[in-house]
Formats: C-alpha cells, structure tokens, sequence
C-alpha cells in the first residue's frame, strides 16, 4: 500500500483532528490580541502586566503554536492522500489566506515578545483592530471550504 492509500483509508480521521486543530489554532488566535488590548491598557512592569506576559506566553506556547502545527499536519496530510484537492480553485484561495494566517500567527508571536520586554509602543486601539484580521480571515476561509464558490 503507498502512503497516499494508507492516508486515504484515514482520510476522515484526519479530516477530524484537522478541523479540532484547526479550532485550538483560532480561539488561540482569537485570544491573543484581546490580551494584548488588556496588556497594552496596564502599566508596565505592573503586576497585571506580569500577570498577562505569563498568559500572553503560555497561550502561544502551549496552544496556539501546537495547534498551527497539527493544523499544517493533518491539512497536508489530506493533500497527500488527495492530490486532486490541488485542482480545485477555493482551495488556492483557502491554502493562501492559512498562509496570511501563519505569517500573522508570527507576528503575534513577535508581540509576545514585544510585551515580555515592556517595550509596547501600540495603543489598544490598534490591537483592538488587529483583533478583527483572524475573524475575517477565518470567515473566508469557512467560506471557500464549504461553498467552494470557484
């Protein structure tokens, strides 16, 4: 058996643990820059803004970035065990807006970093707005992947 039909034999599993994956990636993603407006309205070096840094780390480390990984993982997996996937158009649309999606997810990433330093120089205003690119992102994206408009 090649590694295409074992794939395809699990194709449903992996379409599960995609979509739960994908789940984890956008309430991380959902989350983050709303602690970002909270961090962002404390004081520096403030217990509250310790308290968020910790928060801040923990929810990249141990959710949003393993989540990102199965995503890819098991997204990829389903392209292995149906390359005829690639054919289709929304999926072109859908592949690029998980690639905005990525690259925002390090950017966040860098934030965290940003706000573990005390060096924020952004309002919360500006998270507040930076907030609504996952949701319209992820709106997209269930969009193309079950009207599969083109």
């Amino acid at each position: 058996m090649s590694t295409q039909e074992v794939l395809m034999s699990y194709y449903d599993w992996l379409r599960a643990l995609h979509l739960i994956s994908v789940m984890a990636w956008m309430a991380g993603m959902l989350y983050l820059p709303r602690l970002f407006v909270y961090h962002a309205e404390t004081g520096q070096e403030s217990p509250q803004s310790e308290t968020f840094k910790i928060m801040e780390r923990r929810l990249l480390k141990i959710i949003i970035n393993p989540a990102m990984i199965a995503t890819w993982l098991f997204g990829l997996s389903m392209l292995v065990a149906n390359p005829a996937l690639l054919e289709q158009g929304w999926l072109h649309g859908k592949l690029t807006l998980v690639l905005i999606l990525s690259g925002l997810h390090g950017y966040f990433a860098r934030l965290v970093k940003v706000f573990a330093r005390d060096a924020n120089t952004r309002s919360p205003r500006f998270y507040r707005v930076l907030n609504e690119i996952p949701t319209l992102i992820m709106i997209a994206v269930v969009i193309l992947a079950v009207v599969e408009p083109f």
